[in-house]
């Protein structure tokens, strides 16, 4: 059976009024998004918003000795590409593909003119914006403050959050990246989440076996990134 694609997969996009979408639906272009691309670079100016339907795309932040840690996650609640409306047309960090899968890309310019008009979609993207500044602050404390094994379960459930399934594709080096930390951290906060029967992890596969002991082993920073999403998307869907 063909999967059938549609803009109002991704959450901002859905909560536009009819109208509005329509004036964007024939400027938005579906991409496929493979797990490693890259969507922007560093000081790279940006050319295109992407709003995700069924990929995540994680913001990292590369230093000049090659290591990396993610500063926050986007998948179908949100948009890449927050600088284009911020008042900047170039970012430090860099946007690679976590989880591959689809998303519609809007031409700057485009972009650009309708939020200037003030309707709809200017509210939406800057509340959306309120939520991404509060998960990369969250991000900030918990990779200072708390252990890999709780950075690993708010990482975990945030991703899950934004599938369909329970399974995630995705290396331990990979997270590594993702969390900032050595491999060997992972290897052991990974093995400690078996071993607890909360998940089960295969060469590539980690796959959430018990969500609820995986929420009351993790720190409270994924609660409040949930809570402050959920407030957007109740605000959202109340447009």
């Amino acid at each position: 059976m063909p999967v059938i694609h549609s803009p109002q997969q991704n959450h901002l996009l859905a909560a536009l009024p009819a109208s509005e979408l329509e004036l964007l639906a024939t400027h938005l272009e579906l991409v496929p998004l493979r797990l490693g691309d890259m969507l922007y670079e560093p000081d790279e100016q940006l050319r295109y918003a992407y709003f995700p339907t069924s990929s995540i795309v994680s913001l990292h932040y590369v230093m000049e000795s090659g290591a990396s840690a993610e500063t926050a996650g986007v998948g179908n609640e949100g948009v890449v590409g927050v600088s284009l409306f911020m008042g900047g047309d170039t970012t430090p960090s860099s946007a690679v593909v976590q989880t591959a899968g689809y998303a519609y890309r809007l031409p700057r310019q485009i972009l650009k003119e309708e939020f200037n008009r003030g309707a709809a979609l200017q509210s939406l993207l800057l509340r959306y914006t309120q939520a991404l500044l509060t998960q990369m602050a969250q991000t900030a404390v918990c990779n200072r403050h708390h252990s890999v094994e709780q950075q690993l379960c708010r990482w975990l459930l945030l991703t899950l959050d934004r599938l369909t399934g329970n399974e995630l594709i995705m290396t331990q080096e990979l997270v590594a990246n993702m969390l900032g930390v050595r491999r060997v951290g992972v290897t052991e906060a990974a093995g400690n989440l078996q071993r607890a029967g909360y998940i089960s992890y295969r060469r590539g596969h980690i796959a959430v076996l018990d969500r609820l002991g995986l929420e009351q082993h993790a720190c409270e920073c994924y609660a409040v990134v949930k809570k402050e999403l959920s407030r957007l998307l109740s605000e959202v869907s109340c447009h």
